[in-house]
């Protein structure tokens, strides 16, 4: 049923559009360091600036997929801010209901290890001072959108309040809704999210984040103990082997990409970019599924978390290029 009514709403809609909400993070690349050695000095092969934020990643892999997307979310008025428009504008996204901020734009320094595996020391920064109160969804913000995407709530201290009214608000504007659930550094988990479930068409989470919220490390179980939560279609990510979809009636399991991993940073946003991208399209799950694989598959392909992202057509061909190959 929700997967139904997501599909006909996304059709009805004559932009088929995605207003998405989350952080927008500058991410500090630093690769590879193996391990911290407190007093010494280590060499790197690669320090860059570059686009993160689940809200931000998300936004920019839609807008790179040509899917129109606005972002809700705030900066600081610093160098990093005007850096992180500066490539979401170029990515596509509608910057319009950006606001500023007096704090620092939210900071993450990210070492990344020879296997791709990160860390991140995170700066809260502007992210702080977000959504104090519940999103209005006002005629000119919903003006050519027919979906609400809520990026991580655990990233927004203000929203973790404010995420069940939002939603609700979007459902009663007569959008479709979803939510990425992130990681919970202060540890609340269900404490903060149970109330957002109900309002939910879609509810992606990886499978560490599906073991935290739900106390099973099965998927199946999870994901079951989420929908008896009140979520609605669960999408659980599950790294190089691919992804299971949750609707009503089963699973669908679809393996992954096998390809080399120089950086797993952003990857999960990245394929809820192109989940909803193929959504968005008219795609059922499983093809859906196949496209979010590929594009989190060239995501970990490059350092930081967009910069292997690419266009709707470059991503279908790699897709055919890699199927064509496969014995």
């Amino acid at each position: 049923m929700a997967y139904r009514m997501l599909i006909d709403h996304m059709l009805k809609a004559p932009l088929r559009g995605i207003l998405c909400c989350g952080n927008i993070v500058i991410d500090i690349m630093v690769r590879p360091v193996e391990q911290f050695n407190w007093g010494t000095t280590t060499w790197v092969d690669s320090i860059e600036q570059n686009l993160g934020g689940n809200g931000s990643n998300t936004s920019y892999t839609l807008g790179m997929l040509g899917v129109p997307v606005r972002l809700l979310g705030m900066v600081g008025q610093d160098a990093f801010g005007e850096q992180a428009l500066s490539i979401l504008k170029a990515g596509g996204v509608d910057l319009r209901w950006v606001r500023r901020s007096q704090a620092a734009t939210t900071t993450s320094v990210c070492p990344v290890n020879s296997a791709g595996n990160r860390l991140f020391m995170h700066r809260v920064g502007s992210s702080a001072e977000v959504f104090p109160e519940p999103i209005e969804f006002t005629s000119a913000m919903l003006a050519g959108m027919s979906h609400f995407h809520l990026a991580n709530v655990f990233a927004l201290p203000q929203m973790r309040r404010r995420a069940p009214e939002s939603l609700r608000n979007a459902r009663e504007a007569g959008l479709t809704t979803s939510l990425d659930t992130g990681w919970d550094a202060r540890g609340r988990w269900l404490e903060d999210i149970a109330g957002c479930l109900p309002y939910l068409d879609l509810l992606f989470l990886n499978q560490d984040e599906a073991r935290m919220l739900s106390g099973f490390a099965d998927p199946d179980q999870a994901a079951q103990r989420m929908r008896s939560l009140g979520a609605g279609d669960v999408i659980i990510k599950l790294g190089a082997e691919g992804c299971a979809v949750y609707p009503e009636d089963g699973v669908t399991r679809v393996a992954g990409f096998p390809v080399d991993v120089v950086d797993t940073t952003g990857a999960g946003d990245c394929f809820v970019g192109g989940f909803l991208a193929a959504l968005s399209e008219g795609c059922g799950y499983l093809e859906a599924a196949r496209f979010a694989n590929a594009v989190g598959a060239l995501s970990v392909q490059r350092l930081g978390a967009v910069n292997g992202v690419r266009t709707r057509g470059e991503t279908e061909e790699w897709i055919r290029s890699r199927l064509e190959s496969r014995p």
